[in-house]
Formats: structure tokens, C-alpha cells, sequence
């Protein structure tokens, strides 16, 4: 076995463990999450010449990793969105909401966050929604990216995102107000 070898399978016994939950935090399914890791393990192992030990195994790791979340999500957002589930339903024709299609109140931010069946019901209906939606909204509120780094990895116009995080808020919206018991 070689010394690059002995390097890696210390990594991978160090940091899969972490580098999974990252990889589930950001992607929510857990096989799409080791396959992320695995993936990770491979680009590190075809790139440890590369490796110039300016920063830490884990913080290059991780760098890879990002990388991969990133391209996971550029290749399903460049999927195809079946229309079929329309929002027309929630809005009349001037634009106003329907009177029993308005959203309703849910309480303060941090009380929603720490409650068990919301968030269970908001990561169900995360997953309910198209992949391209889906997508958007998890780079913008999970990982916390931009727009334009958004329109920039996903290689979308400003114009395409912002329809498509109007319209997943709106799917999201309704979707937990049918599913979640507080409303």
C-alpha cells in the first residue's frame, strides 16, 4: 500500500462521519448523502498530488464536498418541471388571494424551529416539491447563498429564480398549512 492510500483510509475513518451529516443536512436523503460522501472520498483520492497542505484535510474535504452539494444541485435544477400542480388556484384574476386560500398566522420563527411535527411536515413538503423548485430553495435558505451565486451556479437568469422561489414559497406555504395540525 502506498503512503497516499494509508492517508486516505485515515480520512475516510476520521471524517465520513461528519462529512455525511453535512452532506444529509444539505440534501436530506440519506443514500444521495453517502453517495455525496463517497464521491468526496473518490475526487480526494484522484487529487492528493494536488493537495498542497495549506489548509487542514477536513477543511479541503469539506471544499470538495461543497463542490459536489453544488453540482448535485446544478444537475437537478437543469431537470424539467412538470406543471402540473398550478398555483392559479390560490390567486383570482387581479392577482388577490382567494378569501379561504390566504395564508394563515404560524407564530414566531424561533417557535416554528423548535417545533418537532413543523419541521417534519416543512422537510415533507420540501421533498413534495419539483426538484428544480426544491433546488432553489434549499441553496437560498439552507445553505444561505445568494441570488446571484445561485443564478451563477445554476446557470439561471435572476428572472428564472425569483419565479421559481416565488412559486416554491407558495407551494410550500400551502402544503404545510394542509399538513401541519397547528393551522
Amino acid at each position: 500500500m502506498t503512503k497516499e492510500h494509508d492517508i486516505l483510509h485515515e480520512w475516510v475513518s476520521k471524517y465520513t462521519g461528519e462529512l455525511y451529516t453535512w452532506a444529509l443536512h444539505k440534501v436530506s436523503h440519506a443514500e444521495q448523502a453517502e453517495d455525496l460522501v463517497q464521491d468526496t472520498f473518490l475526487a480526494a483520492s484522484e487529487k492528493m498530488g494536488s493537495f498542497k497542505r495549506e489548509s487542514s484535510a477536513k477543511t479541503w474535504l469539506f471544499s470538495i464536498l461543497n463542490h459536489k452539494i453544488i453540482d448535485f444541485y446544478r444537475k437537478k435544477v437543469k431537470q424539467p418541471v412538470s406543471m402540473d400542480s398550478s398555483i392559479s388556484d390560490l390567486f383570482d384574476a387581479n392577482g388577490t388571494w382567494y378569501k379561504n386560500r390566504r395564508p394563515h398566522e404560524w407564530g414566531s420563527d424561533k417557535s416554528l424551529l423548535n417545533d418537532e411535527e413543523f419541521l417534519s411536515v416543512l422537510k415533507a413538503c420540501l421533498d413534495a416539491l419539483p426538484e428544480q423548485w426544491s433546488t432553489c430553495i434549499k441553496l437560498k435558505y439552507l445553505m444561505s447563498k445568494k441570488g446571484e451565486e445561485i443564478c451563477q451556479e445554476l446557470e439561471i437568469s435572476p428572472t428564472n429564480l425569483w419565479q421559481i422561489v416565488h412559486r416554491a414559497r407558495l407551494r410550500l406555504r400551502e402544503c404545510i398549512e394542509t399538513n401541519w395540525s397547528q393551522n
